[in-house]
């Protein structure tokens, strides 16, 4: 295992090139197909992943590999370090040519991520952090909203979600008034809490590794805090690779939304 900073200034170059090769694509013409259960793939998010993989890799060959376009081998369970990789996060934006999808790049140690790089391509923004040494954009030190209450709070979801009838249902309670936005990368929505420019993330579907690594550390970095419904912080690198649920949100916000959301029961995954 590299330190934590090495691994980041090897990421950062990397991380810009694979952006590089997705604005190749971009707007323009594609291959593009379906892996099953509507979740579609362009020749894009298969080219910046092989760019990813190969050089990753090649520069840490002792590091474990987990990516959305790879093949998953179970041998990154035996190691105590791994890249946790999503090429293109928010592929349906990339395809209707909206720039808000993101590369996202975690180094993730002992079930914990450690160093993390979230890129949108089209808009530069480039999100990083390192455990213990706060989360930057472009270089620039990045804080969450003081925001702390959920009534008017600018909040990143889908917006069906919360106008569902199961609401009314006690413990829980109908949500108040709060200004919805979405983004088709959930990478993307967890970095723009972390930058502040929004209160929280929130996603009640099953998310993979791939999609949140990076984007739990930036926010947790940013003075944010990052848990599933009930209230728990993520561990990484399970056999699924999956996460039930995600909340997002400044310090001061996550409890007020964690109490609306915590009784809630899912099937189980």
């Amino acid at each position: 295992m590299q330190a934590p900073d090495a691994d980041l200034a090897l990421i950062v170059p990397v991380i810009a090139e694979a952006g590089a090769i997705a604005r190749r694509y971009f707007g323009g013409t594609f291959k593009r197909w379906d892996k099953g259960k509507g979740q579609p793939v362009t020749e894009a998010d298969i080219a910046v992943d092989r760019f990813l993989r190969e050089t990753l890799r090649a520069a840490r060959p002792d590091y474990g590999w987990l990516s959305e376009e790879t093949e998953d081998d179970l041998a990154r369970l035996d190691t105590q370090t791994l890249f946790v990789v999503d090429p293109i996060d928010g592929t349906i934006a990339f395809m209707k040519g909206r720039p808000h999808f993101t590369i996202s790049i975690a180094v993730v140690t002992d079930e914990v991520p450690v160093v993390g790089a979230i890129l949108n391509p089209i808009t530069g923004e480039c999100f990083t952090a390192i455990a213990g040494c706060g989360a930057q954009l472009n270089g620039r030190a990045i804080g969450t909203s003081a925001a702390t209450e959920v009534e008017g709070c600018h909040m990143l979801a889908d917006k069906t979600m919360f106008a569902h009838p199961g609401w009314n249902n006690p413990p829980l309670r109908p949500w108040p008034t709060m200004e919805i936005e979405n983004r088709n990368s959930v990478a993307y929505r967890m970095a723009l809490v972390a930058g502040g420019g929004f209160d929280a993330m929130l996603a009640l579907s099953a998310k993979r590794d791939w999609d949140i690594a990076a984007g739990d550390l930036i926010l947790r970095e940013a003075g944010g805090k990052v848990t599933g419904h009930e209230g728990t912080p993520l561990r990484y690198n399970s056999p699924a690779a999956i996460q039930p649920t995600v909340l997002g949100a400044g310090a001061a916000l996550h409890p007020q939304l964690l109490a609306r959301i915590k009784p809630i029961r899912l099937p189980a995954h």
